[in-house]
């Protein structure tokens, strides 16, 4: 209780708030993160994605490389890219290897949810005389548009948590919060910033939920997640 307590001290108090190293300047540092991160890897895997669904060739391969991608811990390929050339550059780092890590979900969930679309949807599109561009365009992308949602949050959400490493590296981020906290050997301040961090992720899982709700068309709502 004496923890916790000393917790709620710690974010109740004002000062922790405010400055360089408050949480709203270093909300605002991983925010922007996760966004460059999200966007980044979505402009690399969506298109691979939707190209290889909608040609039903090569697309099971690349989920599975990406899949393995997985197994390889994030921070193991930041500290690599450190010790390349590319560790010279500030935060690039701390992208690629955040950008690595968001692709798996991205690319698999768009790839299934182009190739579950109902083909004999397609095939009435295709004797309807459209081409290859306006099939993916106005028939296979909507209807997979719940699934490629999908993925874009989960990518969000698991960013939110991993962007922390990044002050492993001299990185902003919400996760100085907490190296400050363990250089310090202040539990309480570790807690907040831990917990900081696990409300952003759901506030970010809430913001996609509400999207998803919104910004699905309702003919589309009832796909598979």
């Amino acid at each position: 209780m004496n923890t916790l307590s000393e917790v709620w001290s710690w974010l109740t108090t004002a000062a922790n708030w405010y400055g360089e190293n408050g949480v709203w300047n270093r909300l605002g540092q991983h925010l922007l993160l996760t966004v460059v991160c999200l966007v980044i890897s979505s402009l690399i895997a969506l298109p691979i994605a939707v190209t290889l669904g909608h040609l039903g060739r090569g697309g099971a391969l690349a989920v599975n490389l990406a899949n393995i991608g997985r197994a390889v811990p994030t921070f193991a390929v930041l500290v690599l890219l450190l010790l390349t050339p590319i560790g010279r550059h500030g935060e690039w780092p701390t992208v690629i290897a955040l950008v690595l890590f968001a692709i798996p979900p991205l690319l698999t969930n768009a790839y299934v949810g182009m190739r579950e679309v109902d083909q004999d949807v397609v095939r009435a599109a295709r004797g309807m005389g459209m081409t290859g561009t306006q099939l993916v365009r106005r028939v296979e992308v909507p209807l997979a548009f719940p699934l490629v949602l999908t993925g874009v949050r989960i990518a969000a959400v698991q960013l939110v948590a991993t962007a922390t490493l990044a002050a492993l590296v001299g990185g902003g981020g919400l996760g100085r919060i907490i190296t400050a906290g363990f250089n310090l050997a202040s539990t309480p301040q570790v807690v907040a910033g831990a917990l900081i961090v696990a409300v952003f992720a759901l506030l970010m899982e809430a913001a996609f939920e509400i999207g998803e709700r919104w910004g699905t068309p309702r003919w589309a709502r009832g796909r598979n997640r």
